[in-house]
Formats: C-alpha cells, sequence, structure tokens
C-alpha cells in the first residue's frame, strides 16, 4: 500500500490526483499555495504561484488611480535602464491623488526635468523621430529597436558631434533596414524624415559605417522587385520575370555600374513590354523613385541583349522578345559579345529572334 509521502511526490509532478485519477477535479488554494484533489482531499501541489492582481478593487476606489505598485521592465535604451523614479500625475491636471492636490503639477514637472539626464533626454527625442519615420514607411518594431539601440551607440560614442540628431537618426533606420534584409532607399528615408538633405543623411551614414566597423550585404535588384511589381499590380509570375531579366543582364555584365535600383526600373519596363501589358515610365519611375533619364539609360544597355534575359519559363517566347521598344544605342558598347561569351560558359540558349515576315505575338504568361 502507498504512503502519504509516496502519494504526495507522485501527486507533486503530476496534474491528476493519484488516488482518484485524472477525473478528479483539482482545485487551488491561492491562500496556502496548495493545489487539493476535491475527492480525497490529497494535496496534489504546493507553494503554486498565484498569477492575479497583486492588489484588490472595491466600488469607492478613485478608477483614475493607478494600483501597480511596480515600474516597467528595464530599459536597455537610456542609460540609467529608465529605473528613476517618476512622480505620476493624473489624467486633465491634478497631482497625487486629486485635483486639488496643492503642489502636485508643480512637483511632478520639476520630477520630469530631473529624473532624465540631458543625453536620455536627447535620446528620447531622438527614438521618437525614428518611430515616427518608421510607422510613415510601415517599418517593423524589429527595425525600430535595432535603430535605436544604433543610434544609442553613436550618441554615446560622441564620434558624430556636430551632425543633427534628424540625419544620425535617418542614417541609424537606413542602416537597421539594411541589417534586417528590408532594402529602403536614402531617397524613401530622407523623404519621410526631417533631415535637410540627402547628402547630410549620406555623411552621417558613412561616418557611422566606417567609425563602427558595420558589415552590411550588398544591394540586390529582387529587395526591390516584389514591392515595386507589387505597386504597379503585376502578378507574382511577372515578378518572377523582371528578376530573371535583371538577375542575367547583371551576369552578362551589361549593367555593370548601375545602381540596382535603377536596374530593377528597367527591368520591369522592359518585362511588362514583353508581356504585352506594357506600363509608362513614368509610372515606374513614381514607385521607385528612379529618374526616368535613369530608367532609360539602363533599359538602352540591356535592349541589344534581351534575347538572353529569359529562358523561356512562364510562356516568354522569342516572338515576345524581338520588338519591344528601341530606344537608341547603348552608352557601352560590346554588350552582345558579352551575352554570347556569357551563354557558352553557362550553357544558356538564347531565345532566337523572329524570322523576317513572321507576326509578333504577346502574351502575358500564365
Amino acid at each position: 500500500m502507498a504512503t502519504a509521502e509516496s502519494l504526495y511526490r507522485q501527486a507533486k509532478f503530476s496534474d491528476a490526483c493519484p488516488n482518484c485519477g485524472p477525473k478528479a477535479i483539482i482545485t487551488e488554494d491561492y491562500a496556502a499555495g496548495d493545489r487539493i484533489c476535491t475527492e480525497c482531499g490529497l494535496v496534489v501541489g504546493d507553494r503554486v504561484l498565484d498569477v492575479g492582481s497583486e492588489w484588490r478593487s472595491f466600488s469607492d476606489d478613485n478608477k483614475r488611480v493607478d494600483p501597480n505598485r511596480v515600474g516597467a521592465a528595464q530599459n536597455p535604451l537610456f542609460s540609467d535602464g529608465d529605473l528613476s523614479t517618476r512622480v505620476s500625475g493624473l489624467p486633465g491636471g491634478g497631482g497625487f491623488h486629486s485635483r486639488d492636490d496643492i503642489g502636485g503639477d508643480s512637483l511632478q514637472r520639476a520630477n520630469m526635468r530631473n529624473a532624465m539626464s540631458s543625453m536620455d533626454r536627447s535620446l528620447q527625442t531622438a527614438y521618437k523621430e525614428i518611430t515616427l519615420m518608421a510607422s510613415r514607411i510601415n517599418l517593423g518594431d524589429s527595425i525600430q529597436m535595432r535603430a535605436k539601440k544604433l543610434y544609442k551607440v553613436v550618441k554615446e560614442s560622441n564620434q558624430l558631434s556636430g551632425h543633427s540628431h534628424t540625419s544620425i537618426s535617418a542614417a541609424c533606420l537606413y542602416i537597421a533596414c539594411r541589417q534586417e534584409g528590408v532594402a529602403r532607399t536614402f531617397k524613401e528615408i530622407v523623404a519621410v524624415s526631417n533631415a535637410k538633405t540627402k547628402t547630410a543623411v549620406g555623411r552621417c551614414y558613412k561616418k557611422i559605417v566606417e567609425n563602427f566597423d558595420i558589415r552590411l550585404e550588398q544591394i540586390s535588384e529582387n529587395m526591390y522587385m516584389s514591392r515595386f511589381c507589387d505597386k504597379l499590380d503585376l502578378k507574382r509570375s511577372v515578378t518572377s520575370l523582371c528578376n530573371e531579366a535583371a538577375r542575367r543582364a547583371q551576369e552578362i555584365g551589361v549593367v555593370d555600374g548601375k545602381v540596382p535600383i535603377s536596374v530593377a526600373a528597367a527591368a520591369i519596363f522592359l518585362t511588362s513590354q514583353v508581356i504585352g501589358s506594357p506600363k509608362a515610365v513614368k509610372d515606374v519611375s513614381a514607385v521607385s523613385g528612379v529618374a526616368e533619364g535613369t530608367i532609360r539609360n539602363s533599359y538602352r544597355e540591356m535592349y541589344p541583349v534581351r534575347h538572353y534575359l529569359f529562358s523561356g519559363h512562364g510562356g516568354i517566347k522569342a516572338a515576345m522578345v524581338e520588338n519591344i521598344l528601341d530606344w537608341g544605342a547603348p552608352q557601352k558598347p560590346g554588350g552582345v559579345e558579352k551575352a554570347i561569351q556569357w551563354a557558352k560558359t553557362k550553357g544558356v540558349t538564347p531565345l532566337q529572334p523572329t524570322p523576317p515576315g513572321e507576326k509578333v505575338k504577346k502574351e502575358e504568361p500564365e
């Protein structure tokens, strides 16, 4: 026969009563901290933590008074962990407990001035700026936190003294986007910030990267492609074709020296013509932020090798690639020769040009 001690040890690590089985109802005695079987009275568990409120509420309580006796968790974004004592007030004015409490407001204001150091006040202002910028372009909390932590390191190092906190904040947010794999251009960040110029943000960005040895992955066209195609209401299959065209153009080498965002914009413009649903260059420019002239220049480099930019998957045929818009000769000659050499190295067969007299048929890929 099992002893009381053995039954207790068996029940201590179980949610069921060893005497009555799992169907017995277990009740919790918060006053004693025990879990007790209602059938036989066996103490199934002890030292139960009460996860309820630490206070009791009464009908005549002042509902505006916060009954909590503890503050928020430690905040690593501030120098003192944000653990300083605060004098709180009541909504709409008032001091400690009532609107008639003499000196409550003045004491609260004095506390607010002295509770935070000048460094923490400066950090708080910058954090609000970062949060506002991030909300305007729908950036997540992880990016905001990374940007704020970086700003704190930069500010405490005092290596960017003389630069405005708005420019430093924008640069930190841009770096955080790069580190999180969310591609945003300088132009987009500056547009939602209070920084004076794009150049000011660029200078802060370069100093931060150099002085703090920050490693950033190389930006690629596909980081922008999905976002731009979504704004232009292009299907996912078309987005894949745009990525393929941009990637092959880079591998061939016809867009060397072009920034990835301009290559992405040109690839979208070219692919939209190939599938028979051309997008106006001004529309592509509007969603990408790339100047129309820049898109045209990148397009001119890609046009001569257009038969090499698509593998033929997704319904793309040579006839669809043949007679798209020709904007003139590229700035850098020799693109076709590079494409031929690339095709031999990779074992790629280009889409064959349309024979003379054959009708060009445009089809949108499925």
